[in-house]
């Protein structure tokens, strides 16, 4: 068994900005009627961001441009390397899609760095889901069940540190040794009794790392 994986939510905790929120900003306006409605629980995560990233309407090196204009943690980075550098993987686990994790990625130069999520394509200038209801990981819900990536991960490593920002990250929270908590999972793993570490970034999360000895 290996000896640890370091695995991270991107929308809002690896990005500062949820992709879809771009979206609604830039060519969507008319979806925050289905924002509030998401919110409110009456769509299915899934649903909600299959809309939104359905009604762009532009030709892909628009789409490459606005998601390479997305900021992410300044610090993110330089971690992946130390966490790779001290022996551990780095994983992305994402209810978004990879079509624009791993375009950031590249743009960034961040490699050897897994990507469990929803697969995403780009299509008549929209970007679209492919969503399979026998795979493993499937989540009728989010696409993906982030609590059943990190139980499988488990099955490979000692242990599991896990940071998120929101509420898809709570049931992956219940499941990892350690989860690093920023924004509104704060307050919904305190309210659900789940343990956490609270963090407002990646420094916050390096310095935990290496007062344990885990990062040097």
């Amino acid at each position: 068994m290996k000896k640890w994986a370091f695995v991270s939510d991107f929308d809002g905790t690896i990005s500062k900005k949820d992709f879809y929120h771009l979206v609604l900003e830039k060519y969507f306006k008319e979806g925050e009627k289905l924002f509030k409605r998401w919110k409110a629980g009456e769509m299915k995560d899934i649903d909600f961001l299959r809309t939104v990233f359905s009604s762009i309407h532009q030709d892909e090196h628009q789409i490459i441009e606005d998601i390479l204009s997305i900021e992410i943690d300044d610090h993110v980075t330089s971690f992946i390397r130390k966490v790779q550098e001290e022996g551990g993987n780095f994983y992305i686990l994402s209810a978004g899609t990879d079509y624009y994790i791993h375009q950031i990625l590249n743009h960034r130069g961040i490699r050897n760095v897994k990507v469990f999520s929803n697969e995403g394509f780009y299509k008549e200038r929209n970007i679209h889901m492919t969503i399979d209801p026998q795979h493993p990981h499937h989540s009728e819900r989010y696409g993906i069940d982030k609590s059943k990536v990190i139980a499988e991960l488990k099955e490979q490593y000692e242990t599991i540190y896990f940071a998120g920002d929101s509420e898809p990250d709570s049931h992956a929270a219940k499941v990892a040794d350690v989860t690093f908590a920023m924004k509104a999972l704060q307050r919904i793993l305190k309210e659900c009794g789940t343990p956490f570490v609270g963090v407002d970034d990646f420094h916050g999360i390096d310095r935990y790392l290496t007062e344990e000895g885990r990062l040097k």
